[in-house]
């Protein structure tokens, strides 16, 4: 991967904390959920209800399609990324444990929460590993995307 985009590709990584991914429904139909994430490298990490229908849909097939983004006023400053990726729950307690430690400093000027930060056994969190990245630049063109493999 060339240097340059996995610096912008990083960049729109730390520059944002939700994203929006997309998993399969049994009836074949795709769900698109908004979710908070934290990300170590090229790495994303996000959580969800032990069962809730984000895990279901993993549990079944863990392709997922997902895009960070954000508004704009300019048409052709929009920016972001977009990832086809597969999602692993994270099984082992001190990876979980660390991630969700990394949680409350993408949030650093949020307020406190008004209760503690979910136990790895209260929540199911998932490991995102791209395979492909869709970077997108408007200011290089009208629809500019560079596209990444991973």
């Amino acid at each position: 991967m060339d240097e340059e985009i996995r610096g912008k590709i990083l960049t729109l990584l730390d520059q944002h904390r939700i994203m929006t991914v997309a998993t399969l429904r049994p009836d074949g139909w795709p769900q698109a959920t908004t979710v908070g994430y934290v990300n170590e490298g090229l790495t994303l990490y996000f959580l969800c209800g032990l069962d809730s229908q984000k895990a279901r849909n993993l549990a079944r097939d863990n392709r997922i399609s997902l895009t960070i983004d954000h508004d704009t006023a300019n048409l052709m400053t929009i920016t972001g990324l977009s990832m086809a990726a597969r999602a692993h729950a994270v099984d082992d307690r001190a990876e979980a444990e660390k991630v969700l430690g990394m949680l409350p400093l993408k949030y650093p000027d949020a307020p406190p929460l008004p209760m503690k930060m979910p136990s790895p056994d209260e929540i199911r969190l998932f490991r995102v590993t791209p395979t492909v990245i869709s970077v997108l630049d408007y200011s290089k063109g009208f629809g500019h995307t560079d596209l990444v493999t991973c």
